[in-house]
């Protein structure tokens, strides 16, 4: 069976990606890197195109797609590495006054770690059990665009959803990732080729294609059938892509991908810190194990 994204999802994946070329582009992101700080106007242009409150009712102010289309939308924002608590913002889009608007920003403690405490106006509380974070420890966070806190002893019940929109993200990171690698190999020349015409360096980006593209079929059924188990496979296999797909792609660009005016090192700095939320390795491959056994007499 094929299965294709629908008009009205491609729809959805080309507006937000036009949204984030324009208003969080290349010039953009380096400006947030030298001056860090949540950009609000951008943050309210995001709750007036409806990212926040996509899977609201229409009745309620959303945009009332499901899941599937918020997935593509997440992927776009993992593609442009774009930063804040969107998660956490998304989720609490019609319970927290001005979520769904971009006029509030809504952080959660999320498996210990908080995002952009410092720049939230709520600490959302509802799908864990961290009470508060008022006893936040300042990290030093090896993303300069995502500063961190640290609930000490503090662990919180993984949303399910909240773990396949981290997957989503991260499948933006490992398609960009992807396609950076290739125009690096094919562009930048060594002893008169192409770096991309040498074997060791076509392997790499073959690699990075063959993992993003199996977290992609991944990330995309699990939207569909929203099942728990579905949601901890495609986590587990986001992760590797994005954190692996970064790192590969940082080989074929070499000491430049290292550089600040490069995006590919910061790709990789984002692709570690989302593997610290709630659903990360050792949680989803226990949620998926104890799928798998439950089967067995």
């Amino acid at each position: 069976m094929r299965f294709q994204l629908s008009e009205d999802q491609r729809a959805v994946q080309a507006g937000m990606r036009g949204l984030l070329a324009r208003r969080f582009g290349a010039e953009a992101l380096r400006a947030a890197v030298e001056s860090p700080g949540l950009d609000r106007a951008l943050w309210r242009e995001l709750g007036e195109s409806g990212f926040f409150a996509l899977r609201l009712p229409e009745v309620d102010g959303g945009a009332g797609v499901g899941l599937p289309e918020t997935v593509l939308a997440f992927e776009e924002a993992g593609r442009a590495l774009l930063p804040g608590p969107l998660v956490a913002t998304h989720l609490a889009a019609g319970r927290v006054p001005g979520a769904a608007e971009g006029e509030t920003v809504v952080t959660a403690v999320d498996g210990g770690l908080v995002e952009w405490l410092a720049e939230a106006d709520v600490v959302d509380t509802a799908h864990g059990d961290a009470g508060d974070a008022s006893g936040a420890v300042p990290l030093r966070s090896v993303d300069p665009l995502t500063p961190l806190h640290r609930v000490v002893g503090v662990r919180t019940a993984a949303d399910p959803v909240a773990v396949l929109l981290t997957a989503a993200e991260q499948l933006g990171t490992a398609s960009r990732v992807c396609e950076l690698a290739v125009q690096h190999a094919r562009t930048r020349q060594q002893f008169g080729r192409p770096i991309g015409a040498f074997q060791a360096v076509a392997h790499l980006c073959a690699q990075l294609l063959v993992r993003a593209e199996t977290a992609r079929v991944a990330v995309y059924a699990a939207a569909v059938t929203a099942d728990p188990a579905d949601i901890a496979a495609a986590r587990l296999l986001a992760d590797e892509a994005a954190v692996r797909g970064a790192r590969d792609c940082l080989q074929v660009h070499g000491g430049m991908g290292f550089t600040w005016e490069s995006e590919v090192h910061l790709h990789m700095k984002r692709a570690w810190v989302r593997t610290r939320r709630a659903g990360e390795c050792t949680e989803s491959e226990e949620l998926l194990a104890a799928d798998l056994l439950s089967g067995v007499d």
